[in-house]
């Protein structure tokens, strides 16, 4: 994978972070791309942070609910580094409510982000990987994008339909040497989780037969796997890890 030049939506965050770290110990160019004013966007201290780790790395901030704004970084990163070779859809939000309590405000901000954001990103690179010949594209969704959540229809729906742009788009790339797939986590250890009341996180961890909450890098090995120049034949695939919690 030397050489290979990826994009890390949400790169910032915990999950993403991690994806980050494996795919440059796969000697890739690693851009990470943040939300602009995110808690987690501070990309000059990200980059030292993970050169002081030995990675060297860049970051970016990115709107991915805008598609021009997405263009113009995408077009950045071409020009600067040749295209893109592999893109992780690792940026997401929530904001849960019931339905009956679920603010339009709410379900279009989850879905722009979740959802349009995998489309925005995508459609910026995909020509660049079928004229090279060579793409991998992970989206990365949820476990409850596969069995839904009491106050998370926002969120559930803008996961579920990931999966369907996923096996839809690697239809029509396939011949031409472009994967694509999603991994779909169940509940990792992260500042969310841990935010989570004690008593409810409890119950959370009840229901994984595993015993105990994912780890980050458990995510970003298989998005490592699913990158590499020798899992082609892998696409339109859902995998999951949860720990047992949900079982297709």
């Amino acid at each position: 994978m030397n050489g290979r030049v990826a994009v890390v939506t949400g790169g910032t965050g915990t999950i993403g972070n991690e994806i980050c770290k494996h795919l440059a110990a796969m000697s890739c160019r690693v851009i990470a791309l943040c939300r602009p004013r995110a808690v987690d966007c501070r990309t000059a201290e990200w980059m030292e942070a993970r050169k002081n780790e030995g990675y060297d790395m860049e970051a970016l901030e990115c709107d991915v609910t805008d598609f021009g704004h997405t263009s113009t970084v995408f077009g950045d990163i071409a020009r600067r580094y040749g295209g893109v070779d592999i893109l992780v859809n690792a940026a997401g939000i929530t904001s849960d409510a019931t339905l009956r309590k679920m603010t339009v405000e709410q379900w279009q901000s989850v879905v722009r982000t979740n959802l349009d954001g995998v489309f925005n990103a995508t459609r910026c690179v995909i020509e660049g990987m079928l004229d090279r010949g060579f793409g991998r594209v992970i989206n990365i969704s949820s476990v409850n994008g596969q069995k839904g959540q009491f106050g998370q229809a926002n969120y559930a729906a803008s996961k579920a339909g990931i999966h369907g742009f996923t096996m839809s788009v690697a239809r029509e790339v396939a011949k031409k040497g472009v994967t694509v797939n999603t991994v779909s986590p169940g509940y990792i250890e992260s500042p969310m989780i841990m935010a989570v009341p004690e008593e409810h996180r409890a119950k959370i961890l009840a229901e994984i037969p595993v015993g105990r909450f994912g780890r980050p890098s458990e995510v970003a090995r298989v998005v490592a796997f699913l990158a590499d120049e020798e899992s082609g034949f892998i696409t339109g695939a859902d995998i999951s890890i949860n720990g047992g919690q949900h079982m297709g």
